[in-house]
């Protein structure tokens, strides 16, 4: 499913937008092509849709398998 068909079924877009911490209008230009998504946006956009749109759709230029399959990274005090 593309971004565009999405938002086409999301009951209250302006909620949508606002937990991606965006814009409608940012996700309208996004879904229409005429903008392309932050990684942040991605991932945003990702967790927000139940991973029915993926980052990899959203942004194709980015290595996101590394990142997927990387463990997290232990901080020290």
């Amino acid at each position: 499913m593309t971004l565009s068909e999405y938002i086409k079924t999301v009951p209250d877009l302006r909620d949508f937008a606002k937990s991606c911490e965006t814009s409608v209008g940012q996700l309208r230009q996004v879904a229409g092509g005429h903008r392309r998504a932050g990684e942040a946006l991605a991932i945003n956009i990702e967790r927000e849709s139940g991973g029915v749109i993926r980052c990899e759709v959203l942004r194709p230029d980015v290595d996101w398998q590394y990142l997927r399959s990387t463990k997290p990274v232990r901080q020290t005090a």
